[in-house]
């Protein structure tokens, strides 16, 4: 039952940190860190506040929309390199004649593959 709160309460901490890192654009980014900044505050934790206040720091410094789109190019790019490499290997192990739960597990590799490079098409366009 403790470990059940202890995974209850890590994915209640990732979840900002998740929204943060899916935002389209500098200016969103930088608005989910300043309100990640005041609940921070709001509940006491310093230590979360001056990691934070450097990233909206990097932020301020590094960050362009354009420097995001590319990232979210290449993150296209990756996923389609990652779903020939898969269609690939399927294939290979058909003409292989592989036992049928390789085929089907392979498979599944291929289709998560193809929905990686579409979430990734998704983020891209928008």
């Amino acid at each position: 039952m403790r470990d059940c709160w202890k995974v209850l309460l890590a994915g209640a901490l990732c979840l900002p940190v998740l929204a943060f890192a899916q935002a389209a654009s500098c200016d969103a980014k930088r608005a989910s860190v300043e309100k990640e900044i005041q609940f921070a505050q709001t509940h006491g934790n310093a230590n979360r506040v001056a990691g934070l206040e450097t990233a909206l720091a990097s932020l301020n410094a590094n960050c362009t929309d354009a420097s995001m789109q590319s990232a979210r190019q290449q993150k296209v790019a990756d996923a389609q390199k990652r779903l020939a490499e898969r269609e690939s290997g399927l294939q290979q192990a058909k003409a292989e004649g592989r036992s049928a739960k390789k085929i089907r597990d392979r498979q599944r590799k291929v289709d998560e593959a193809h929905a990686d490079l579409e979430q990734a098409q998704t983020e891209a366009a928008q």
